[in-house]
């Protein structure tokens, strides 16, 4: 399977670019510098300099590919992330509808699951506020794809509440729409899972036009 990987180099990127070498793909790993000095070079991976804002390179970028994965980052420079990152992703959407590439695995937020209480978790009172700005932006993202996108086949996935570097085990649970949570109320994944579960999405399609969640 031919990967064109949006957002290479990122803690979660990396991780998903690493996890499809793994698997015999060919990835052609996409950062907005063209420099990828977190991934090992290997003959099955090809980098290139990658503006996602704009739906021309994307299209270029994209024709010949089986799947896209979008890793693509909020801006973090302390403005409201939210317009841009729906931009980047309508322009995105466009580009890849000119390049006649349908399948797309969105790499989410999980502040837009359902807790408990009925509520999102970003709209919860003890969701931290440090990520409350990129939670609220990655959610619009979430209603771009339900609300516009009916002609890709996209999956859009939500890590645990918590996410980090860790251990690749292989061994997890997947859900839908509600936050997954263990028996002493903590959700985790780390990156090294997360990466298995998204690259087993974008080989099976098994959750089109919908999000999924994954977490232990």
């Amino acid at each position: 399977m031919k990967i064109l990987l949006i957002g290479a180099t990122g803690m979660i990127g990396s991780r998903v670019a690493a996890e499809a070498l793994s698997r015999g793909h060919e990835v052609t790993a996409a950062t907005r510098s063209g420099l990828a000095d977190a991934l090992s070079a290997r003959p099955a991976l090809t980098v290139l300099a990658l503006d996602a804002s704009v739906s021309g390179k994307v299209a270029q970028a994209a024709a010949g590919h089986d799947v896209v994965i979008s890793a693509v980052s909020p801006p973090r420079d302390g403005s409201d992330p939210a317009a841009p990152l729906l931009a980047t992703y309508t322009s995105l959407v466009t580009g890849l509808r000119d390049a006649g590439v349908r399948r797309l695995v969105v790499v989410g937020g999980a502040g837009s699951l359902r807790t408990a209480s009925g509520r999102d978790r970003v709209d919860t009172p003890d969701f931290p506020e440090m990520y409350k700005a990129e939670s609220l932006a990655q959610r619009e993202v979430l209603r771009l794809f339900r609300d516009q996108v009916t002609d890709l086949d996209w999956t859009y996935v939500s890590p645990a509440d918590e996410i980090a570097p860790g251990e690749r085990t292989g061994t997890f649970r997947i859900g839908g729409d509600d936050l997954l949570t263990a028996e002493d109320g903590t959700s985790f994944i780390s990156a090294e899972d997360y990466a298995v579960a998204l690259v087993d999405e974008a080989e099976k399609s098994t959750a089109i036009r919908r999000r999924i969640t994954v977490a232990y």
